[in-house]
């Protein structure tokens, strides 16, 4: 990691969250679109969560060591990294849940209420 000016509250960090947000949640719609119940789709959340952290790490190990014109690695971009997985993950959860606590429809019915 290099010993840079390397602040909190920079562009470059909402970046690394978005970036690894967005990935999150790609990843994990990918995974669970597998075919068959299978374990890739039992696990996509976490499939998607693994994927972008090593997309961040690689990234990273990238910039370390000079592929992409930055001021080097950053521990600070990598928690930006995690936080932004972090994001994501807790948003899918949330929607899993919710989703679940919902009654199913009753045949028949197509989720539309009845106005009489």
């Amino acid at each position: 990691m290099v010993d840079r000016d390397d602040p909190w509250l920079a562009r470059d960090k909402l970046y690394h969250v978005l970036f690894c947000l967005s990935l999150t949640l790609l990843f994990s719609r990918l995974a669970s679109l597998a075919p068959r119940p299978s374990l890739l789709r039992r696990r996509s959340l976490l499939v998607g969560s693994v994927a972008s952290l090593l997309a961040g790490a690689a990234k990273e190990a990238a910039d370390h060591l000079g592929v992409f014109p930055s001021d080097g690695a950053s521990a600070k971009d990598a928690l930006a990294d995690v936080l932004g997985v972090l994001i994501a993950a807790s948003a899918l959860s949330l929607c899993r849940r919710r989703s679940s606590t919902r009654p199913a429809p009753e045949p028949g019915q197509h989720g539309v209420e009845s106005m009489v």
